[in-house]
This record gives structure tokens, sequence and C-alpha cells, in this order.
């Protein structure tokens, strides 16, 4: 049963219950346990937290026991934004994969799956899936994260993947509201700005969301970006006019709206997180995500008693703040009746052995191959030409096809090269110690977003034009000219996406 500590007052309790903190280390710390006790309603995972699936059941097993309809959230979206497989790379292809591909059923049971898995660990709400139509091809932070450019498409894979993600009984959170695919700029970093207009963000953006919505996606994220012709003051995490009356009244969401994280730089450099939060449940959110990169009980403190103050002084409803506490309250009522009776126990090996099944067989469906495809019989050289991660997906996660190659062909080396003080005749310096390391073996040159990076572009045409029989593999946005003898895109950059390119350079396809 809940428990709760008596001395906690309502608005407090209330207060702590719209936080998703996160925390550090793989067990949990006595302040998040007592403060669970006094009302805190959900905690939110990330890598650093999770070491194998049965210390992650151990360790939701616990918070239960403080709280038994606790919500515990994570940010699985599977391919290249992996929390579950962060130190090895994702068992499950992306969502641009699964648009490459387009196939409804494939793309529910591949939600479907990674949910079972979560469920299985205890894990009842994702950040996920990515709404976002990647309608900016030079996108630094959605991309592979994105179905692809095509609104419609979006829109069904979007629903597809709500229907399976929820019928394993875990929680969908569909982001970015009201949509991050037409920015230039990383919101970890800065406030991104969308100046178009309303008939393009009804046709476009918003028409993912509304078919979320008609799936019965338990909650939306919102985007810390500004679109003026929504808002042109606030963004849409702090906009009353998009969180309440577009989304909760326009498209009638009746759901938890849940704020990207509030640490990041698009409002903590602007609002500051306290007043962040503060406007954030003003305007419409429910639940203040947290704790990616702030991460201690003093955090939690700070924007518990900005709430309490905020309250008390006049400048946020108390019940706006009882109206988002009961919405986070009854979708933790929702999780508890779908676990039904079973708590979570340590997950099947079968269930979480890295390339079971769905997930291979996603990333080999949605492989395109351009040129010859002649196996190579020895190991070659790899080349990673390496950009830099971008936040959501971190630079812990290994990706590439060195690892899977070297299974398949023993002796297979491989390097990386990135961009740092890249420019003109530097290039040639980098081809140089590319060609040299090689040698005599058949290089492998693995490339992301191609398109976006033009030293990468010219150093991978250096090298093909010393090289002709070097093989290509583009494991970001597929928006460059295909080159190479052989030209490989993968549409993302999971573990399981390097496994299935390898399987076709060394022939090893069934």
């Amino acid at each position: 049963m809940t428990t709760l500590v008596s001395s906690t007052d309502t608005l407090t309790r209330d207060a702590l219950a719209v936080l998703q903190p996160g925390f550090l280390g793989t067990t949990a710390p006595d302040w998040l346990l007592r403060h669970i006790g006094e009302g805190l309603s959900s905690v939110g995972l990330f890598g650093r937290n999770i070491a194998s699936p049965e210390q992650l059941a151990a360790l939701t097993a616990r918070l239960r026991a403080e709280r038994d309809d606790v919500l515990v959230a994570i940010d699985e979206e599977g391919g290249d934004v992996t929390r579950l497989e962060v130190r090895h790379g994702s068992s499950f292809p992306g969502n641009y994969a699964l648009g490459t591909v387009d196939d409804l059923d494939l793309t529910r049971d591949v939600a479907r799956e990674l949910g079972r898995r979560l469920a299985e660990c205890g894990v009842n709400l994702n950040w996920a899936p990515s709404a976002d139509v990647n309608s900016n091809r030079d996108n630094p932070v959605i991309g592979v994260r994105s179905f692809g450019a095509d609104p419609e498409l979006v829109a069904r894979h979007t629903a597809a993947y709500v229907e399976g993600l929820q019928s394993a009984g875990v929680a969908a959170c569909t982001k970015h509201f009201p949509g991050h695919g037409d920015t230039a700029v990383d919101s970890h970093h800065s406030m991104p700005r969308i100046d178009v207009g309303l008939d393009t963000l009804h046709a476009r953006d918003l028409l993912p969301f509304r078919a979320a919505i008609t799936a019965g996606s338990k909650s939306v994220m919102s985007a810390h970006i500004l679109l003026p012709a929504l808002d042109p003051n606030r963004p849409a995490t702090l906009s009353p006019q998009i969180l309440t009356g577009l989304l909760r009244e326009e498209l009638g969401f009746d759901g938890l709206i849940v704020t990207d994280g509030m640490e990041m730089q698009a409002i903590a450099s602007t609002y500051g997180i306290e007043r962040g939060s503060v406007l954030a449940i003003a305007a419409g959110a429910d639940a203040i995500c947290v704790g990616g990169g702030l991460a201690d009980e003093e955090t939690v403190l700070r924007l518990r008693d900005a709430l309490v103050a905020a309250v008390r002084d006049g400048e946020l409803p108390e019940e706006r703040l009882v109206d988002a506490a009961a919405r986070v309250r009854a979708l933790a009522d929702w999780t508890l009746r779908v676990r039904g009776a079973s708590e979570p126990g340590a997950a099947s090996q079968e269930g979480t052995a890295p390339g079971t099944a769905i997930g291979l067989v996603a990333a080999r469906r949605a492989l395109r191959v351009t040129g010859t495809v002649r196996p190579l019989d020895s190991a070659p050289y790899v080349a990673a030409f390496t950009p830099v991660a971008n936040i959501a997906v971190g630079d812990e996660t290994p990706w590439g096809v060195a690892a899977e190659l070297g299974r398949l062909l023993p002796g297979t080396e491989t390097g990386a090269y990135n961009g740092a003080g890249i420019a003109g005749t530097d290039t040639g310096a980098l081809v140089a110690k590319v060609l040299a390391a090689a040698g005599g073996r058949t290089i492998v040159a693995v490339v992301r977003d191609l398109h976006r990076h033009v030293w990468m572009s010219d150093a991978l045409d250096a090298v093909i034009a010393a090289r002709p029989e070097t093989v290509v593999v583009e494991m970001g946005v597929n928006e460059a000219e295909p080159r190479g003898v052989l030209h490989i895109a993968t549409h993302g950059a999971a573990r399981v996406c390097g496994l299935a390119a390898a399987e076709i350079i060394a022939g090893r396809t069934d």
C-alpha cells in the first residue's frame, strides 16, 4: 500500500507528486526513498542507474517497497537513445529505421517487445516515442530519432508505437510537443525557434500528436522551443496557449503532460529551473522532468519549495497544482491496474539477451544497399568518422560496425577519426592517417549524418579516391549521395543496425 508521512502537508505532497527527479548510482539513495514516502510519485532512470536487468528489477522493487504505485520512468527510445543497453548498444533499431521499413505491424511489435522488457524490469513509463517530423535535414538533435520527414508516415508509426508499448503495460510519453523536427538548434544548449505559420504546424508537426492522442497515449512531453505563431513570448513548455489552449482544449488531450528536462539550457539559462518549473505547472504541465544533469536531493527540495512558495504567494493557483498532482496519480493508478497482482522480478535471459529476433529482423529490413556486394573474406580496417554526439544520445553508447565485423571476421581493426581542427588541407593529414592505418586491407568507412559534416564528406571522398574498393556504411540520416563500391544505409546506429550491416559486408546473410 502507498505510505505517506503524516507530518507532510497536502500542499507539499502535491508539490512532490509533480516532480520526476533522477539520482546517481544503481541503488536508491536514502533521500529518494524518504521523499517517496513523503509523496514523491515519480522517479526518472538514466543509463547511470542501470547495470543489468536483474539489478534494475531489484532497484524498482525497492522503490515500490516505499510506494507501490510509484511511476518509474526512463528515456528508452531504442535505436541511438538507449538506457537499458547504454554500455553495448540497443537490441532494437530506432524510429528512422522503422519508418524506412514502413510496416506498422513491425513497429507495433518492436514497441511491444521493448515495453515487455521494460515492464519485466519494473519500468512503467517510457519517455517515448519521438513524434517529431524531421523536416529540417540539418536537425542536430532529432534526426534518426524521428520516423522520417513525411508527416503522415510519422503519424501512423507514432500511433503504432504507442499501441505496442502500452499493450505491454508501459505508458507512452509522446514527444516533443508541438514538434522539434524543424530546428537547427539543440534545446539542450539553447532555445530553438520555429518560424512557420499555423497552417504548416497543423498539417505537419501536429499531425503525429493527433494520431498519438487518438491511439490513447497516456502522456505527452513538451518541447523547449519557441513557436511565435502559437506564442511569441514563451517556449512551449511554459506556454498556457500551447499546453492548455492547444494540447488540452483544441486537441482534447486528457492525459499527463510532462516537461522535457528542466535543466536543459533552453529553460535553465533563460528562466532558471525553479522559475521555469512554476511557469510550466501554471501553463498546464503536470509533471516536471529533471535529473538528467541534476540528480540530487537539493534539486528536489529547491523545486518542491519553489512550487509551494508560488502557491502561497498567489503566483500559482493551488487548484492547478492539485489538478497536476491528480493527473500524476491517475497515471500511477493505471500502471498499477495493468501490472496486476504480480510484482516484477528478474527479467528472463531470453527477454533481455542482445539481438533477440524482432530487433534484428527489423534492422535487417531497414538496410538499403547500393553498389556491388562482394563479401569480404579477410579482416578489413574500419575507419569510423565520428561526429560529436548530441546530449540525448550521449557518448557512452558504442556504435558502428567494427565490433560486429570483428566477430564475423577476426582480426578486424578500427580507428576513430573526428573533425576537430579539420579545415582545408588538414583533410589530407587525416586521410593519410586512415590509409597508413589500413595498410593493404579493405577499408570500411563508417559515417553518421554525412550530409551535415563537410569535413567528413571531404575526408570520405579522398579515401574513396585513393581506395576505390572502399565500403561505406551510413549510420545516420541517409541524405548524402551513395558512394563507395558498396554503400549500406542502416538508418540508425543501434548495435543491431551495425550487426545487420556487418552481415552484408562479411557475406553472412541467410
